[in-house]
């Protein structure tokens, strides 16, 4: 049964064009102008991925994202212009789960659909995390980068486990120190810097691997597999 997916913009001319390059990769596709058919159509449809352009009139795209995200955990990916940065972060602190900078190449957007409709059911939050080059036991507090034990504080293990449950996903600053250091950190950035700095160097080791890759101005994302180091 093909995975389906609610492509929303206000411009007709994008609609079209992605449901012509969805539909060709056999998925099957309905598309929206307004958010308020969108959300019609998602109580109805019930895709298993949403696709939706930030700056529309009336219901925004973030208001779209909140309103999904308290009927569901359906993957949201959102489409942005590049002077967005801030409607972006709302958009991720606001339920999305990645994000595609307008204009974007059609083989990056299939690429970035592929991976969030390849996102597992939550897990049991005591289960072993097994994923990329990791093994994460919440239960026995240890980890292992490809066979070896990595030997974390419990702050940095809690960032980890955080990383490792939403593998893939743009995290932004706020959800991450909300997530690991509570409501009251969400304005102390401070503190994720030198946490994930601390991260970095325990992971890295002499890999040359790179596994927790920075978001300019709005936050990380983990790659379980690694990268190769960016030199940034």
């Amino acid at each position: 049964m093909a995975e389906r997916i609610l492509v929303v913009d206000d411009e007709i001319q994008i609609t079209r064009v992605l449901r012509a390059s969805l539909a060709a990769q056999r998925y099957d596709v309905r598309t929206a102008n307004d958010p308020e058919e969108a959300l019609r159509l998602f109580e109805e449809w019930k895709p298993d991925l949403l696709v939706t352009d930030l700056m529309m009139p009336g219901m925004t795209g973030v208001d779209l994202c909140r309103a999904v995200r308290r009927r569901s955990r359906t993957p949201i990916l959102v489409l942005s212009v590049r002077d967005q940065e801030h409607t972006k972060v709302e958009a991720l602190d606001a339920g999305a789960d990645d994000y595609v900078t307008k204009p974007f190449g059609i083989q990056e957007l299939l690429a970035r659909v592929r991976a969030q409709l390849r996102r597992a059911p939550e897990r049991d939050l005591q289960e072993k995390i097994e994923i990329g080059d990791f093994v994460v036991d919440p239960e026995g507090h240890s980890v292992t980068l490809c066979g070896r034990p990595v030997h974390l504080t419990p702050r940095e293990f809690d960032l980890l486990l955080f990383f490792a449950r939403n593998a893939g996903k743009v995290l932004t600053h706020r959800a991450l120190l909300t997530a690991v250091w509570g409501a009251q950190s969400a304005q102390q950035p401070e503190y994720l810097r030198v946490f994930v700095g601390q991260l970095r160097k325990k992971l890295q080791g002499d890999s040359r691997r790179e596994y927790i890759q920075t978001e300019p101005w709005i936050g990380y994302r983990f790659v379980p597999e690694g990268a190769p180091e960016s030199g940034e």
